[in-house]
């Protein structure tokens, strides 16, 4: 849903903030091209955008989108994932400032996306089964992630964190509770103020939620994680360009790399297809697609 309200509100400031009920087929068809023409994207991101829109006329305006609209279709290719090699990872990780290194951690090691490292609540850690419950994951989807048990002691130190500034919290009569969606608040809204709803990694600060005014402690903003990153990676003199994404991709390669099956690493990162998993075999494949250089049997 985070993606889709990314694009809706770009659709928005590419038609000079009219409103998309003034806007229908012709509209979305120019803002879908000037994505191809103008920003070059590939056609997975192409038809995120369009899934985007679709939703939204279908089930917020009310106006669905004719089903057989013709626009330019992108034919950009998607890029094959930078990977980090296991030695990589160990330098960026030693790398890491001491206050988002379990934040790097996770991202490597569950092989979480960053949307679903910042959305981590205390209860969705399993101490006991070694695992990350991941809720509403993209696409909606629910899955259970592999947690590493090295990190138990830092976990609990998080926790306890939390814990402290829930206390703290409570002392403060404009608190309100953590934010919970929609049917949550209804179903579980006595909870909010319990310590097993809040934010794993909350903001450093309480701060007024924008849509309902009420007074919260939100998870820390993803700018945060992705400059820690981009610092560990100059610390650590990597050549290799790094994002949070990038930890994703390498944890899925090294547990292909160990030998884990294509299945059980489609079910650790929550992909719907097989197909999207199997991007990683490519990097794994001794140069390309297997084939040894002819150059390498010369004596040279």
């Amino acid at each position: 849903m985070q993606a889709y309200l990314y694009w809706i509100a770009d659709y928005i400031r590419f038609n000079n903030m009219q409103h998309p009920a003034k806007l229908g087929d012709v509209e979305v068809v120019k803002y879908l091209e000037h994505l191809v023409l103008q920003k070059h994207v590939a056609a997975a991101t192409q038809k995120s955008a369009l899934n985007a829109l679709v939703y939204m006329y279908k089930h917020v305006i009310d106006a669905p989108l004719n089903t057989e609209l013709n626009f330019k279709r992108s034919l950009q290719s998607a890029k094959l994932p930078v990977v980090l090699t296991k030695d990589e990872i160990k330098q960026l990780l030693r790398a890491a400032s001491a206050n988002y290194l379990l934040h790097l951690s996770l991202l490597y090691g569950s092989g979480l996306r960053l949307q679903e490292l910042l959305r981590l609540r205390v209860n969705d850690i399993d101490f006991d089964y070694r695992c990350i419950r991941i809720w509403n994951g993209k696409g909606g989807k629910h899955r259970v992630a592999t947690l590493d048990a090295g990190l138990f002691p830092q976990l609990r130190a998080q926790v306890d964190i939390c814990q402290t500034r829930l206390q703290q919290d409570l002392l403060d009569e404009r608190f309100t509770g953590v934010w919970l969606p929609n049917r949550l608040e209804q179903k579980y809204g006595s909870l909010n103020k319990s310590l097993g709803w809040q934010f794993l990694f909350g903001a450093a600060h309480l701060s007024i939620d924008p849509q309902s005014g009420k007074y919260r402690r939100h998870h820390i903003n993803a700018k945060q994680v992705q400059r820690a990153v981009k610092q560990a990676r100059e610390n650590a003199s990597l050549i290799k360009h790094v994002t949070p994404h990038t930890l994703r991709h390498s944890f899925a390669t090294h547990l292909l790399q160990s030998g884990a099956d294509i299945r059980t690493v489609q079910a650790q990162l929550g992909h719907s297809d097989v197909r999207t998993t199997q991007i990683y075999t490519h990097v794994l494949q001794q140069g390309g697609n297997g084939v040894v250089s002819p150059l390498s049997h010369l004596d040279i």
